[in-house]
Parts: C-alpha cells; sequence; structure tokens
C-alpha cells in the first residue's frame, strides 16, 4: 500500500509500505477519505515537539473494512465505516484499527463527511451532554460558530431545545451559522454587537452554557 510519511517537519513522501495485516480484535481499514485537525498540522510543522519522524500521521478516517481478525463481530468485509483511533496512521490507503474504535456509517453520510466530522462531533458532543447537559429551554453561547465544531454545535443545541448564540467573525460566517441553528449571530468585530454579550449590556439574557474556542481574546473583550 502507499501511504503519505512525515520524513521531517513540514516534508511528507509518498512511500510504499506492507499491507496491514488485522489482529485478533483488529478490523483493516480501506481508507476513502481521512480528517485533517490542529494536531496534525503542528506535527508537520513539529511545533508541538511530542511527535518526531519519520512517521505517519491522521487521527481520522472514513472508508469500508478490508479485513477483520478472527475475534471480531457485527462487522463485515466491505461495510462502510469510520474511526478516530491511535497510532496515527490515516494517511495511508489502509490501516489497522481496533474494532472497539470503528462506527458504522449510515447511508446519508458519505465517507468524506464522516472523516472530517469524527474529532469535531465527539467534542461537539462531550460540551453539549457532559461538560453542561443542555436542556431544552436553555440559552448557550458558542464561540467560533461557523468553525467545524461550531456548525456541529450549533444543529445539535437547536435539535435538543436551546436557544443559541454564536459568534463570529463576518457577515458571511454569520449567514452560514444562521442557517446551521444559530438563532443569533453576532459578528464579533463589530463591538457594538459584541457589547450585546457584555452582563451590563444584557442582564435580561441568561445565558446556561458558554463554550469557548478563541482563548484569552473572548475573557479579555467580554466583561
Amino acid at each position: 500500500m502507499k501511504a503519505l510519511l512525515l520524513t521531517a517537519p513540514s516534508q511528507l513522501e509518498y512511500v510504499d509500505f506492507p499491507d496491514p495485516q488485522p489482529a485478533d480484535d483488529d478490523v483493516v481499514l480501506r481508507i476513502h477519505a481521512c480528517g485533517i485537525c490542529g494536531s496534525d498540522i503542528h506535527g508537520w510543522d513539529g511545533s508541538t515537539g511530542r511527535r518526531h519522524p519519520p512517521l505517519i500521521m491522521g487521527h481520522e478516517a472514513a472508508g469500508v473494512v478490508d479485513a477483520i481478525g478472527p475475534g471480531v463481530t457485527g462487522l463485515a468485509t466491505g461495510e462502510r465505516v469510520a474511526c478516530v483511533a491511535g497510532p496515527d496512521t490515516a494517511y495511508a490507503e489502509a490501516r489497522i484499527v481496533p474494532v472497539a474504535r470503528v462506527v458504522p456509517l449510515p447511508d446519508g453520510i458519505d465517507e468524506r463527511t464522516a472523516a472530517s466530522m469524527m474529532i469535531r462531533g465527539m467534542t461537539a458532543r462531550s460540551l453539549l451532554y457532559e461538560t453542561y447537559k443542555v436542556q431544552p429551554g436553555d440559552t448557550i453561547l458558542i464561540h467560533a460558530a461557523a468553525g467545524g465544531v461550531g456548525l456541529i454545535m450549533c444543529q445539535w443545541a437547536k435539535h435538543l431545545g436551546a436557544t443559541v448564540i454564536g459568534t463570529v467573525g463576518s457577515d458571511d460566517k454569520a449567514a452560514i451559522a444562521r442557517a446551521h441553528g444559530c438563532d443569533h449571530a453576532i459578528v464579533y468585530t463589530r463591538e457594538e454587537e459584541f457589547a450585546y454579550l457584555s452582563p451590563r449590556q444584557s442582564a435580561e439574557v441568561r445565558i446556561e452554557q458558554g463554550c469557548d474556542r478563541d482563548g484569552k481574546l473572548t475573557f479579555r473583550d467580554i466583561d
């Protein structure tokens, strides 16, 4: 099989590897699409210092089951699945995945969509069910509402019965957020809109949950 091997920071080579063989509780996934997340980008340029070349990168992948180990039940070759699994080997034509990390795909979700949403969907679920369990009638605030996690959260929170306030960086992103369930899209680059989130300006708005991926700038600007 072929794989993308990171040989040095920011250097990828297309190289040959032996075809993977599954152990007892593994499946071999024939990859049709793989996701790219922030940790991959930091791994490419070596900025995290946690992983060192040579290595194959990539957490998320989707495709079809190519082979199964003798201990695997409930899956068949040819079945469409997605996964998030280590070690990171998704930038390849095939990979070995523990069966516990494999999720069957419904007909309505294609492989490219599945590969791009696995970590983002897991993050959204954690925020909506574990960090704070969103209830019907809640009002929640989602920063970066037009991003990968934000768009999933807007749709999911709306499905759960919440009123969704989202911050975005432009009018185009505001339209995208609204199209995906955001009730009130605020362009944070406009001071008069961002001030809506200040307790002094909006004491009548009770926000049960706030989800922020932007960091200290948000906390600096919202008092």
